[in-house]
């Protein structure tokens, strides 16, 4: 008898079922009332005193495995009924995907990266929380200097050497510091200043910063790289440069593109002028490539800026740059047909 269960045992370990009626059946078969197990059971009574034990442990390995066997088969089928109900006829058509978009930031950023790699420039990346040196004073903004005025700085107070970059140019610096000339790099990224926050400024925003450095380079390189950009991304090839001041550069230009005045738009972005300022350049002061390590006497160089939220604005025709960083999905779904 002992045999006989042990082939039961193994019956049990290799059966499987598909429904919950064979396995209903399958319990009732071993483990029911009328059942093998208690079957087995009632025999007890029968079999000689020295095998008693070895029959009661081989019969509760009988019921426990059949009692595995069932739980087990409950659970798979289970999770099959549960897949069914949850997906149903796999072969029906699928529920609509909602497209994302990228945002209206990343979009202009990645244009105007495509638009300079075209000539060219690489793009370089720098941290955000930046040290006075390559912040201020290897631009040539030494301590005490009245243009850092013009920054209103996030300092960390447990280190006043420490703060949040107020623009892009702290790369350019670690660029020329770890780079030899020829150098054609642009620094996209984020800064930050301590303005109040309005529909057109931020305390933080994002830039755009190029830098060419190589021999024999002149303001009429310049010009030409900046025509160019205007043309590729306004399509429009008319600018002008003023005269300005920027600490780290000599001389210094503010450049303007001629929108135009085609509608009562372009009468309120331009103030009824038809131009537009759209980024700062100038040729890159001597006493900034000596402070990175790059002779003065032989390389010379441009460097320009631009904000990247501005031209944004621009583009998009968007009033409030506060939309930005609001992540109102209601703006953001205005973007979706845009990659």
């Amino acid at each position: 008898m002992i045999d006989r269960i042990k082939e039961l045992i193994g019956e049990v370990e290799e059966f499987n079922a598909q429904s919950k009626e064979e396995i209903e059946a399958f319990r009732i078969k071993y483990l029911g009332s009328k059942g093998l197990v208690r079957q087995f059971f009632g025999e007890m009574k029968n079999v000689a005193n020295e095998q008693r034990k070895e029959f009661g442990l081989i019969v509760n390995k009988l019921k426990d495995s059949a009692q595995d066997k069932v739980d087990a088969l409950k659970e798979q089928t289970e999770g099959k009924e549960d897949e069914k109900g949850v997906y149903g006829d796999l072969s029906r058509p699928s529920e609509p995907i909602e497209l994302g978009a990228r945002h209206p930031i990343s979009l202009v950023k990645n244009q105007i990266i495509e638009i300079f790699s075209n000539i060219g420039f690489n793009v370089s990346e720098g941290p955000e929380i930046e040290d006075d040196w390559h912040n201020f004073t290897a631009l040539n903004l030494p301590e005490y200097h009245p243009a850092r005025d013009m920054q209103d700085t996030f300092f960390i107070q447990t280190d006043p050497d420490i703060l949040l970059r107020t623009h892009t140019s702290s790369v350019q610096v670690r660029y020329m510091e770890n780079n030899k000339p020829p150098i054609r790099t642009i620094s996209p990224g984020r800064v930050y200043r301590n303005e109040a926050i309005s529909a057109r400024s931020h305390c933080f925003f994002h830039q755009v910063e190029g830098l060419y450095i190589d021999k024999d380079v002149s303001f009429a390189d310049l010009k030409q790289t900046l025509q160019y950009f205007t043309k590729e991304m306004f399509g429009k090839s008319k600018i002008r440069l003023r005269p300005s001041y920027f600490p780290f550069t000599e001389p210094s230009a503010e450049v303007d593109v001629y929108w135009g005045l085609e509608t009562e738009t372009d009468y309120k972005m331009t103030k009824g002028t038809g131009w537009l300022e759209i980024m700062g350049c100038g040729m890159v002061d001597p006493n900034v490539l000596t402070n990175c390590g790059i002779d003065a006497e032989e390389y010379s160089g441009f460097a320009f800026g631009m904000g990247i939220d501005r031209i944004a604005l621009l583009l998009h025709q968007i009033s409030d740059i506060r939309l930005f960083s609001e992540n109102d999905i209601r703006f953001l779904e205005q973007f979706k047909s845009a990659f």
